[in-house]
């Protein structure tokens, strides 16, 4: 009876093994027959030496070289508005008349009294070469003469302000003063802006201090003129820090000859410090950035094809979409810039650049 159970247990073994031993050779051969991976479709570029220009950037505002709302110092009625809203103006252009009737006809009273004071003050000159009157009288006379003078010249002055001029030139903003219309001291008439050139201010952290100087050339964009760069110079630095920030503020004069410019804009704004360098370049999208460290895929040619080899790297300053390399490459090595997440070491790769990642060192919003 033992010996039977032992024959059987034997026979359940040697079942067992057998299909055991099918399954093995099944999936080996399953594995021998399976596809195997083709190579990965990447985008490929050769790193470059460029020449670079170290910069600081920041954000800023436009502001006028000279802005102010104009306004009337005295009341009245308007009587005629010389010009239109958004109107090129010369220093000096009579922009609006008030009604100044009774001011000037007060004005000239005031100065036919003080001719009278000045007949009187010379026929008692001469009485007093004759000892006809005291030298108190002739005295008085011009004291009168010049308190007359003043009156005048006060009303005189009064009638000036009736008519406002432009501070200087510029351009006119909207107006919505109207003939007829009542002015009183202080209302607003229509603003005048000098925009040629422009002011940027902006700032930028203390650490920049030592770098900044007056005259140093500054690019500005604004997503207003997408692509375009108006270039000027620092005409100032303010001598005190913004104490809650730590930053200095800095203002460059613009040159803005077709007015695209306006103030209250905001622009990006890039300072050229030191010399010029050259530096290997890559798309920033080329980098792997790893708590271990940043990594590239280089790009080899071996008796099959192309295959990738992964390579650590130290990157260093920003420009746009690229960034510099310090240490890991050299100039003519070709890396991907894009298809990284599906590569190891040793994967073969097909190279299709029909469509390049962005690697513009002065990049402008996709967006319209």
């Amino acid at each position: 009876m033992k010996k039977r159970m032992l024959i059987m247990l034997g026979a359940v073994l040697l079942l067992v093994a057998v299909l055991g031993l099918g399954f093995f050779l099944h999936i080996r051969t399953l594995m021998a027959n399976a596809p195997k991976p083709g190579a990965q479709t990447v985008t490929a570029t050769e790193v470059k030496s460029l020449e670079w220009q170290p910069q600081l950037t920041s954000i800023g505002s436009l502001t006028a070289v000279h802005g102010v709302d104009i306004s009337s110092e005295v009341a009245g009625q308007v009587i005629a508005v010389n010009f239109k809203s958004g109107q090129e103006v010369k220093a000096g252009t009579v922009l609006l008349q008030l009604n100044a009737a009774s001011d000037v006809a007060q004005l000239r009273a005031l100065e036919a009294s003080a001719d009278l004071s000045a007949l009187t003050l010379k026929r008692d000159q001469a009485q007093l070469a004759a000892q006809g009157v005291s030298q108190a009288q002739v005295d008085t006379d011009a004291a009168d003469l010049k308190s007359k003078t003043a009156l005048a010249a006060q009303q005189a002055a009064l009638v000036a302000k009736k008519t406002i001029r432009a501070p200087f030139s510029g351009r006119l903003g909207i107006t919505t003063v109207n003939p007829g219309q009542y002015l009183n001291p202080g209302d607003k008439i229509v603003t005048l802006q000098a925009i040629d050139p422009i002011y940027l201010d902006f700032f930028l952290p203390q650490r920049e201090v030592g770098s900044l100087t007056v005259g140093q050339v500054v690019h500005a964009q604004s997503d207003s003129w997408e692509g375009k760069v108006f270039n000027g110079t620092i005409s100032a630095i303010n001598p005190k820090l913004d104490a809650s920030t730590r930053n200095i503020q800095v203002q460059a004069t613009i040159a803005n000859p077709k007015r695209q410019l306006l103030p209250g804009m905001f622009a990006n704004a890039s300072v050229d410090v030191g010399q010029k360098k050259h530096y290997l370049t890559l798309p920033q999208t080329a980098i792997t950035y790893n708590p271990y460290g940043s990594t590239v895929f280089i790009v080899l040619r071996d008796a099959h094809g192309l295959k990738v080899q992964q390579a650590f790297v130290t990157t260093g300053e920003t420009r746009g979409d690229q960034v510099a390399i310090t240490t890991g490459l050299r100039e003519g090595q070709q890396v991907v810039t894009s298809g990284q997440l599906k590569l190891k070491n040793g994967t073969p790769i097909v190279i299709d650049n029909s469509i390049q990642p962005a690697n513009s060192p002065n990049p402008t919003p996709q967006e319209q």
